[in-house]
């Protein structure tokens, strides 16, 4: 095609997203000396206009849409969108996008006005759905219809969990409501997700999609506004519902809607894939088929709204607003937003007095023009439409400063939560469609400043609200790198944190990763992969010195084995008491191999450490001793050290004396009450013997007695705890072998006299108060009589004390039992 043999030509490129309708229609327009294009959409007008302005300089290009307007002097050509396209203007080509809206039940009206009444003087282009072909042919029968290919293909991908979807998807629902709620999930799954919505601004809506361009996410939910050309790198879309809310109620959507915003995916020759996720139901393989090859029924009837407008008053406007079409194939389209404005405010009696002549209701059809963008179309905005109307049908026929400072500037906070912004740049940018009206207000460009300025402090606002609530940018950067083939750049501090990629991702302690917490509660199973692969060197490193180490470099302790004050191991019961096995501590950082390793390495060490503990007893089990002696010394490695003399009375019956001698040569010592090694007695060795015990016992053990050479036992205290750590129990006490023996020789030696009341010497041997040492003395074979006070013993040998004297208080004393 060229100029001259163009004029007056009018083309319909028609096909399937991706074919390159809207690159074919701005070649063609920049071939032609003027233009003009109109997109459905403020954000593809903007996106656009940046695009030929990198060609053609900012002087030969104009913008406009209802809310922004950039007129150089003597612009060639116009990006606009369709509602603000000045068609008085002449320009030689003129191009309509997206012409298949003229079906859209809110905004269809304005593009089949368009479709029959828009033209270039050279060419004039329409493109589009093919659906439209039919209707197109009867109403503008003059038209050549180009149909173009999709430069790739489109295939069903079936459906897919929310958290299996592959990197670039886009997730489509149709209420604000679940996109936040689907966007969580991703966060939580996938570290995070652009959102898109049809009340974001433009600024904020490029922001989110910039992050996803720039591969900060891998994932957009959007509504259906996805679906009208917005350029990105889409691989894949997945619906996650397929009913929306028409404005009426819910209903399905149609294939050629499904087939619209599926269309995302692909782009130029880079095929895509589509499919269902979250709570919708597959699709049918009808649809799926319809969707694959671009089959569509076609549509039935475009919208339709008379032009012919009557402006002698209100009533008789909205009178031609309800004339119906008079051509086949055109729909009478629903009361549109500026309509029922009209009739709302023509039912008001202070409008229709001030709605006088044709001059003040056309100005009233304007105001009603004015957009509400909240999509609420309540009371609040017609009272803003009719102060609107009020201000210009007085006097000064202009908005009042002050009045119109002060709305403006209530707008103007940036505090508040994401539906509170979205409502105040709704807000705001009304006001910015009415500062473009130049014959509505002074200085027009000053207020077009001001709320450009407050737009844009809205909608940087709102991106970072967003961002901060929907991205873990932990989670999203270790998720891209773990997809790239490159070793992640790890740093490990003194003090163990991980930090990759320049993010925290946690701590480690010896062999073991504890994620720090996400934001926003991120996905832990990509951490935990990070951690694997970056700290993957760093654990083999640690295994190694680890294998390499002494038994000196590690401490038992209840909670396992310590190395370098990490715990590197748990502990388990052996078949020999004296001999745990252990277990090396639950990693996904550890290879089976170099835990097994481990295991064998750490068992010899910990037993060594028991070994190097219990020496004294070692020593006694390999000394050679006879079968009596051997069998007590095996009373003494059941209880770890000390026994009580009860059970073993049977086997003391059998010593020799050389067998004895034997025994104390080996440092055991053969009590009245206990059989023990001193050595074992230590409070480092109770450190070990209850460590022991808590492997027996299967629970941690309670405080060590430590220094203490005895103390009381509460009602919770587990009695078999201190036996096994040296302090047998008398009377409710617990007292260390050898002060039990102790004890016993000097109750003894009071005893020789008759009763005895126990004196400072004992109660400053156990540390305790007369009471429980009185319940210990009882535990070894001493009871309390009555005897007067002072009297210490009884020198009658029958063992009875004196009476008491008259008016003497009673002492309890003790006397040992027959």
């Amino acid at each position: 095609m060229n100029n001259s043999s163009d004029r007056g030509r009018i083309v319909a490129v028609l096909g399937p997203t991706n074919t390159g309708k809207t690159h074919f229609a701005l070649e063609r327009m920049l071939g032609h000396a003027s233009g003009m294009i109109g997109f459905p959409l403020r954000l593809l007008a903007r996106e656009n206009y940046d695009r030929i302005v990198r060609l053609k300089g900012a002087g030969a290009v104009a913008l406009i849409t209802g809310e922004e307007r950039i007129l150089p002097p003597h612009p060639r050509w116009l990006v606009c969108t369709v509602e603000a396209m000045p068609l008085d203007r002449r320009v030689a080509c003129l191009a309509i996008d997206e012409i298949q809206l003229c079906a859209d039940p809110e905004r269809g009206h304005v593009f089949t006005d368009r479709l029959l009444h828009a033209r270039g003087e050279q060419e004039t282009l329409f493109l589009g759905a093919d659906t439209i072909r039919p209707l197109l042919r009867r109403l503008v029968p003059e038209a050549e219809i180009v149909t173009r290919p999709r430069l790739s293909k489109l295939v069903h991908a079936g459906p897919r969990k929310l958290d299996r979807l592959p990197p670039r998807s886009v997730v489509v629902a149709f209420s604000a409501a679940e996109v936040y709620g689907l966007a969580e999930s991703v966060r939580r799954a996938r570290g995070g997700a652009a959102v898109v919505l049809g009340a974001l601004s433009p600024r904020t809506r490029n922001a989110q999609v910039a992050l996803y361009q720039a591969g900060e996410v891998d994932h957009i939910v959007a509504t259906d506004a996805i679906g009208m050309g917005l350029n990105m790198d889409v691989d894949h879309v997945a619906f996650a519902a397929l009913r929306k809310f028409d404005g009426r109620g819910p209903r399905p959507l149609a294939p050629a809607e499904i087939a619209q915003i599926a269309g995302r995916a692909g782009r130029h020759l880079n095929d895509g894939s589509f499919g269902t996720t979250a709570d919708a139901p597959p699709l049918d393989p009808e649809l799926i088929e319809a969707v694959e090859n671009h089959r569509f029924d076609p549509l039935r009837s475009l919208m339709w709204r008379n032009r012919d407008l009557r402006f002698t008053s209100p009533r008789a406007l909205l009178a031609s607003l309800d004339r119906p079409p008079d051509r086949a194939g055109l729909t009478r389209a629903r009361d549109a937003d500026d309509q029922r404005a009209l009739a709302a405010l023509a039912a008001d009696p202070g409008v229709e007095a001030l709605a006088g002549g044709q001059a003040r209701v056309r100005l009233l059809w304007e105001v009603c023009q004015i957009p509400d963008f909240r999509k609420t179309m309540d009371e609040s905005h017609v009272r803003l439409l009719k102060w609107v109307f009020v201000a210009l049908a007085g006097p000064r026929g202009r908005l009042p400063e002050d009045g119109l400072a002060a709305a403006i500037e209530r707008l103007d906070r940036t505090e508040g939560e994401i539906d509170t912004l979205v409502a105040r740049i709704a807000a705001i940018r009304t006001w910015t469609f009415i500062s473009h009206r130049a014959d509505w207000v002074e200085d027009p460009g000053h207020w077009q400043g001001v709320t450009r300025a407050i737009e844009d402090r809205l909608s940087d606002a709102l991106h970072q609200r967003l961002t901060n609530r929907f991205i873990d940018r932990r989670t999203a950067v270790l998720l891209r790198r773990l997809r790239q083939p490159e070793a992640m750049r790890a740093e490990l501090d003194a003090g163990g944190a991980v930090t990759v990629e320049g993010h925290l991702i946690g701590r480690l302690d010896g062999l073991s990763f504890a994620p720090a917490p996400a934001e926003n509660g991120g996905a832990a199973r990509v951490v935990a992969a990070a951690a694997g692969r970056a700290l993957q060197g760093e654990i083999a490193a640690r295994v190694e010195r680890l294998l390499a180490a002494e038994p000196a470099a590690f401490t038992l302790d209840p909670c396992g084995m310590l190395w370098d004050g990490a715990v590197v191991a748990t502990l388990r019961p052996g078949t020999d008491p004296l001999k745990p096995l252990a277990e090396p501590v639950s990693s996904d950082l550890l290879a089976p191999a170099a835990r097994d390793r481990l295991r064998r390495h750490l068992t010899a060490a910990a037993r060594a450490r028991i070994a190097e503990a219990f020496a004294p007893l070692l020593r006694a089990t390999e000394a050679g001793l006879t079968g009596p002696a051997r069998g007590l010394v095996h009373h003494l490695v059941e209880g770890w050290g000390s026994a009580a003399r009860g059970p073993a009375r049977a086997t003391l019956a059998l010593l020799t004396p050389a067998d004895r001698q034997a025994l104390a040569r080996l440092g055991i010592r053969l009590g009245q009450h206990a059989l023990f090694l001193p050595a074992l007695l230590k409070p480092p060795v109770q450190a070990v013997r209850a460590l022991l015990w808590s492997l027996a016992a299967d629970r941690p053990p309670p405080p060590l007695p430590g220094a203490r050479t005895a103390l009381e036992l509460g009602p919770d205290d587990p009695a078999d705890f201190y036996p096994a750590v040296g302090y047998p129990l008398r009377g409710g006490v617990a007292v260390r072998a050898d002060i039990l023996e102790r004890v016993a020789q000097t109750a003894r030696a009071a005893a020789r006299g008759g009763p005895f009341v126990p004196g400072p010497e004992l109660c400053g041997l156990l540390g305790l108060g007369p009471d429980p040492v009185r319940r210990l003395l009882a535990g070894i074979g001493y009871q309390p009589v009555a005897t007067p006070p002072g009297a210490m013993r009884s020198r009658d040998p029958r063992g009875l004390p004196p009476a008491n004297p008259p008016g003497a208080e009673p002492r309890t004393p003790l006397v040992s039992k027959k």
